[in-house]
């Protein structure tokens, strides 16, 4: 029950307070509303004791008194209990209007982190407390008042049916409250929720930027994403292609990946905290779950080093084709790393060491797809005729074409290497089927 602070806001206070519920209708009950109010106003301590008390023996929650302490509770048990006194017998308020003090309870246990069906159990063991009280007035006789011209004398009423009407505005008052308590408590939670989002969001830019060096904020990063300052993590920037989910979240929490995911210059920056052995499955779940074309850092221990790491997604993502639905590690892409930014490089690359066979369009593609075949399986010929479904003759006759066309030697490892990385270089060079894109030549980090 709630706190005696006002809330700024437009208030509803009552001038000429009327009780509102079954009773409001009959002269004699509103009297006898009033009289029981009046009557227990004074008694006001004793009967915010019985109710911390009750609430205690019926809640461990609140009995343990972490967060909310004996002295917290009681103070605002008899906010309320003022309150919905003063509400129910029709008495003029003695602060603000007669539902602040509801508001401030949700407010102040949301903030608390409280859960709201326990603070509800609250308010319904509160009003039965309150009932009980009222209940032992009733039979006692105390506070009724004599009657007025024209009204019954109190005997011609039953008293189940009094002690039932009483109960039943009781209970009006209390479910009202408990309404308005529970508005005041989603309310504070989205604005807390908010806050809380706006400060994940920057400390995770913050890491990006380079700015997890200083202590102070890897820290404050590490406490805001809910992950540890040491562990297995690794940078993931996605191009945000139509065809792909806008956020790759979702796909990843459903096999155990925990990520953190914000847009970026037109990408998807995300930090995804790996177990032993994940590295595998979060490629895999990227190519064929997400469709989106991204590029994976290498891994790293702390979140200082988010920023480099991005820097390296970064790099990774430039080597894949523009909305091809690939993703690639770092590590795994090295050579063609090396290449991008590098156009005049990666295109003499490709042609001191392929230009002729390039300019062979009948051979070109039997030429390229045999020698990438031959270099990718240690240059064995019976290895290569295999996955070619030829003869191993074949997959010499064409080596060797390529070494005439070349004016290079299938024997020579340098020759070897300098093919093998013109095959890497062709896709980023603008001299294959279609040209690079633009993008890949920028190397400033987004």
């Amino acid at each position: 029950m709630a706190s005696a602070k006002v809330p700024q806001g437009p208030q509803s206070p009552r001038s000429s307070p009327t009780p509102q519920g079954p009773l409001s209708g009959g002269g004699e009950d509103i009297g006898l509303r009033h009289d029981l109010a009046a009557a227990l106003l004074p008694e006001l301590d004793e009967l915010t004791r019985r109710v911390v008390d009750d609430i205690h023996a019926h809640s461990g929650t609140y009995a343990a008194q972490n967060p909310v302490s004996r002295e917290d509770l009681w103070r605002i048990c008899r906010d309320n209990l003022l309150c919905a006194l003063e509400d129910f017998g029709g008495l003029p308020p003695t602060g603000g209007d007669f539902e602040h003090a509801a508001r401030e309870t949700g407010r102040r246990r949301a903030e608390q982190n409280l859960p709201l069906d326990t603070v509800l159990q609250a308010y319904r063991r509160g009003g039965r407390v309150m009932w009980q009280v009222m209940a032992e007035y009733l039979r006692a006789g105390t506070g009724r008042r004599e009657p007025g011209p024209g009204q019954r004398e109190p005997g011609a009423v039953d008293r189940r049916d009094v002690e039932l009407d009483v109960a039943g505005a009781l209970w009006e008052t209390i479910d009202r409250y408990s309404l308005v308590m529970a508005e005041s408590y989603r309310l504070t939670q989205l604005e807390m929720q908010g806050r809380q989002d706006t400060r994940r969001v920057a400390l995770f830019e913050a890491l990006l930027d380079g700015r997890g060096s200083d202590p102070a904020v890897a820290s404050a990063a590490a406490a805001a994403l809910g992950v540890p300052l040491h562990d297995r993590y690794v940078i993931v920037v996605a191009a945000q292609d139509p065809a792909a989910p806008p956020n790759p979240a979702p796909v990843l929490d459903e096999h155990g990946l925990w990520s953190f995911w914000r847009p970026r210059s037109g990408r998807y920056a995300g930090i995804v905290r790996l177990a032993a052995g994940e590295s595998g499955m979060l490629l895999e779940l990227l190519r064929g779950r997400t469709g989106a074309t991204a590029g994976v850092s290498p891994e790293f221990d702390r979140l200082d080093g988010a920023g480099r790491a991005l820097r390296l997604a970064e790099q990774t993502l430039r080597t894949l084709p523009a909305k091809s639905g690939g993703a690639a590690a770092f590590d795994d892409r090295l050579t063609e790393v090396l290449l991008t930014g590098r156009h005049e490089i990666a295109a003499r690359i490709v042609s001191r060491y392929l230009g002729p066979v390039l300019d062979t369009a009948a051979e070109r593609d039997a030429l390229l797809d045999t020698l990438r075949i031959w270099l990718d399986n240690g240059c064995s010929a019976a290895r290569a005729a295999e996955l070619l479904y030829c003869h191993r003759n074949t997959v010499l006759n064409r080596i060797g074409r390529v070494a005439e066309l070349t004016g290079r030697s299938a024997e020579s490892g340098e020759d070897r290497l300098g093919w093998a990385l013109a095959l890497r270089a062709l896709p980023l060079s603008g001299t294959g089927d279609e040209p690079a894109p633009d993008d890949y030549w920028d190397v400033t980090p987004t």
